[in-house]
């Protein structure tokens, strides 16, 4: 049941789709015409409304997916191909406490609010003063805005800003942390006296040599276990006829990287040059991905 004060997703015959807070007595201005707010709440979830034009608009529940795509933009968001990967390779679920660096508009920031649920908590940094507001009021909008900590505070000074340190609002000792910077190779320091020992971290980075920057950097540092990679999205024209992929696609969206802290028990691995050809570093994991259980090799792919 569709309720004031909800949002709702509108879609129009040809597929353009509004994602809106319903409040009764406002109006959707649309290339179909106007549309009541007051009409939508009639036909609820699941109903059609119709614009003043008689043009029909599907009222929809929204899912997550449509949250994260639907915040208010001042900047370039993350999108839900790449959230869904760093979600997972974070390990974001109930009760986790998760530390974000550059919340821009909030997409990540609301998907990792609702996964951590009641008992979680996401502590987010940002240092511009209007994307922190955005970011918040997104956050309000989708209804999580209590499951996070805005911080508006410059990382270079660490991730406890004064006053918070042993606090709730302390993000010590969290499970995993994000980074969305200019230059992350600046801040591998903080990020490794905020998350707990073998937590995961990730990163997003627009361009190649960001990326290589970021790789040098990380070999020096508190942290092991790189992965790096970008996720692809191709969509196909949904018509049974002539099925074929689209003609247009979003090529680029970013490079990820992930890595673990080190921890207390690391064991820093030998020099290459110091080690025979095709010797395992010292005390390095059998890397052949053999199974006690089936003995097959370790055919994973992500």
């Amino acid at each position: 049941m569709l309720e004031q004060g909800q949002l709702a997703l509108l879609v129009s015959q040809s597929g353009t789709r509004y994602l809106r807070l319903i409040v009764p007595g406002e109006a959707l201005h649309t290339q179909d015409g106007v549309l009541s707010m007051d009409a939508v709440l009639a036909a609820g979830y699941g109903g059609v409304a119709a614009s003043h034009l008689g043009r029909p608009y599907r009222v929809i529940r929204p899912t997550l997916y449509d949250l994260a795509k639907g915040v208010k933009r001042a900047t370039q968001i993350i999108y839900p191909k790449d959230i869904g990967y760093i979600v997972l390779k974070l390990g974001i679920g109930p009760g986790t406490r998760v530390v974000e660096a550059g919340s821009g508009s909030g997409s990540l920031t609301l998907v990792m609010a609702w996964l951590v649920g009641d008992q979680g908590k996401v502590y987010t940094f940002e240092r511009r003063a209007e994307f922190s507001r955005l970011c918040g009021d997104n956050l309000d909008r989708a209804g999580v805005g209590q499951r996070v900590v805005r911080f508006h505070h410059d990382i270079a000074d660490g991730f406890v800003p004064p006053g918070v340190e042993a606090t709730q609002d302390d993000p010590s000792g969290a499970d995993a942390l994000f980074l969305d910077v200019r230059t992350p190779w600046d801040y591998l320091d903080q990020a490794a006296s905020v998350v707990a020992p073998g937590s995961p971290i990730g990163f997003l980075l627009p361009t190649a040599n960001q990326v290589s920057d970021l790789l040098a950097a990380l070999e020096t540092s508190p942290f092991e276990d790189v992965e790096v990679l970008e996720i692809l999205v191709r969509r196909y024209k949904p018509v049974a006829e002539r099925l074929r992929p689209d003609d247009r696609m979003v090529a680029h969206t970013g490079y990820l990287m992930f890595a673990r802290h080190k921890g207390a028990d690391f064991i820093p691995p030998e020099p290459a040059l110091a080690r025979e050809p095709g010797a395992p570093a010292a005390g390095a994991a059998d890397q052949t991905g053999q199974t006690e259980q089936s003995g097959q090799p370790d055919q994973e792919q992500p």
